[in-house]
């Protein structure tokens, strides 16, 4: 584990911001970044004289930006601002996804390009680094300028103002910050400003699930894998020749993916001249839909990627002495890319529920026992855990139409078009933590199968491996028992660091 995220230095990864946002890993302003904010700041400084108006630094705020503020009020401007912003709604947002946010915020500001002193900046980590975290309400961006609503409460953390959880009490931020030893920030000329404007918040949200979508697709095909081989199935269609036949890169790695799963199969070896032809879809098809699954994935990281090294406030402070007013604080790009993130997330449990439906139902499961129940008609089995996956994939159905479409517009027409980033962030978190249950459904209805055949040979090494992980958490379906606790407990298991895909995959590729 990495003992400190160097801000500024370096691009920031993903990877650093999920290390700060969940293993609670230290963050330092580096040199690199304190010294593009100082040549940013005397930008600014030099052009608080000029007797012009330069927009939000002395002059209001998107529909007030022709209203001139005097030299006197330019502080209370600031302040001003981030109070009147607070304006966010409905549940907090989980810790891990404000100290997402935190971070990405150092980040931008160590461009240099907000032209705000170095010492709000130092204030942000610090209070990353003593894990003071501002309370955040969820809802309230349109992704606009931003995530103007989310950002401001944020920023009044900082001025000591509305409330922040410190050490598992939420308190008011005052109390917070001194409980801390920190002292809040007095703001000056643009840095209200500063620390509103920007993409930061939905894409700390979408980042984290794109960090948990990336391991949920190996969760997938380590069900699906699990799931064929229960089924009898065949893995020849995820020959090396066929999905190299149509190139597309996901499908290659998904096939590639797959045969490593399934590789060595005793199981495999009883039904091998069975005469099925082919498989259901929903197993046939996997390089198909989970490599395309895998390539939208790749697609949004490399949005991601770019987002959280990028300036994205409103004027932009340029070291050659010019100040820009520009639209980077949109959360278009972003925001389409979150919906796809969600629309690829749920084909992932669109498959895996009609996997499970093939172990299920004794029409399409080749022997095994109706709902895998131990004494069908006097035992129920999983019936109604189907059911429950089946109403989180409709659930998805309904999330996973696109939010980037839609758009309102505010502040007196002046944001006429906005990205509805926020939305989409929300929506793609909720269509992975829904998936995630679908595939332990899968998981739990794969490992009642399997204990079935493996009665007769064993399954390949990964898949036996799966199971054995799986019934350290969950006892074999021999009696009816509300399957509530073995869902949830398998699903914890499909988390990053949950221990399914590390043991099973640490057998499928030793070598990695």
């Amino acid at each position: 584990m990495m003992e400190v995220v160097s801000i500024g230095s370096r691009p920031l990864t993903i990877e650093d911001v999920v290390a700060v946002a969940r293993d609670r890993v230290a963050v330092e302003l580096s040199s690199q970044g304190a010294e593009r904010i100082r040549r940013g700041r005397a930008v600014v400084e030099g052009r608080l004289g000029d007797g012009k108006a330069h927009y939000g630094i002395n002059t209001g705020f998107g529909a007030l930006a022709e209203v001139s503020i005097g030299p006197a009020d330019l502080s209370k401007l600031q302040v001003n601002l981030i109070r009147s912003h607070a304006s966010g709604v409905g549940d907090p947002m989980p810790t891990d996804a404000v100290r997402a946010a935190m971070c990405l915020r150092v980040a931008v500001l160590s461009t240099g390009n907000a032209g705000i002193r170095v010492e709000p900046a130092v204030l942000l980590a610090e209070m990353l680094n003593r894990a003071v975290h501002p309370v955040v309400p969820s809802r309230g961006s349109v992704g606009a300028s931003g995530d103007l609503a989310p950002l401001a409460h944020i920023a009044l953390a900082m001025i000591g103002e509305g409330d922040c959880e410190y050490k598992g009490v939420v308190m008011p931020s005052a109390r917070a910050l001194e409980a801390a030893g920190l002292r809040p920030v007095e703001l000056q000329a643009k840095e209200g400003l500063a620390l509103v404007n920007g993409t930061q918040v939905l894409t700390a949200v979408g980042l984290l699930a794109l960090y948990d979508a990336i391991h949920l697709l190996k969760t997938a095909e380590t069900a699906g894998a699990m799931s064929l081989e229960a089924l009898m199935g065949s893995p020849d269609a995820f020959d090396a020749r066929v999905v190299g036949a149509r190139p597309h890169p996901g499908q290659i790695e998904s096939g590639r993916v797959l045969r490593a799963l399934l590789a060595g199969s005793a199981l495999r070896n009883t039904h091998v001249d069975c005469g099925r032809v082919q498989d259901p879809y929903s197993f046939r098809c996997m390089p198909q839909v989970h490599g395309a699954v895998r390539d939208s994935l790749e697609h949004v990281k490399r949005v991601i990627e770019i987002e959280i090294n990028s300036a994205t406030d409103n004027p932009l402070v340029f070291e050659d002495g010019d100040i820009v007013s520009g639209g980077n604080f949109h959360g278009e790009p972003v925001a389409i890319a979150l919906d796809l993130l969600a629309i690829a997330v749920a084909e992932l449990g669109s498959i895996s529920d009609r996997r499970v439906e093939h172990l299920l139902n004794p029409k399409l499961s080749y022997g095994l026992p109706a709902f895998l129940a131990p004494d069908s008609g006097l035992c129920s089995g999983l019936m109604i855990a189907q059911v429950a996956a089946a109403s989180l994939v409709s659930e998805n159905k309904i999330l996973a139409h696109p939010a980037s479409v839609d758009s309102i517009p505010t502040s007196a027409n002046r944001e006429d078009h906005v990205s509805m980033g926020m939305t989409a962030a929300l929506k793609a978190a909720s269509v992975v933590r829904n998936t995630r249950d679908v595939l332990a459904v899968e998981l739990l209805a794969a490992s009642a199968a399997l204990d079935i055949r493996t009665a007769v040979a064993p399954a390949s090494v990964p898949v036996m491996t799966g199971l054995a992980v799986i019934r350290k958490v969950v006892e074999p379906l021999d009696r009816d028992r509300p399957p509530a606790p073995d869902i949830a407990a398998i699903s914890r298991l499909c988390v990053p660091g949950g221990g399914l895909v590390e043991a099973v995959w640490s057998k499928a590729f030793p070598t990695s």
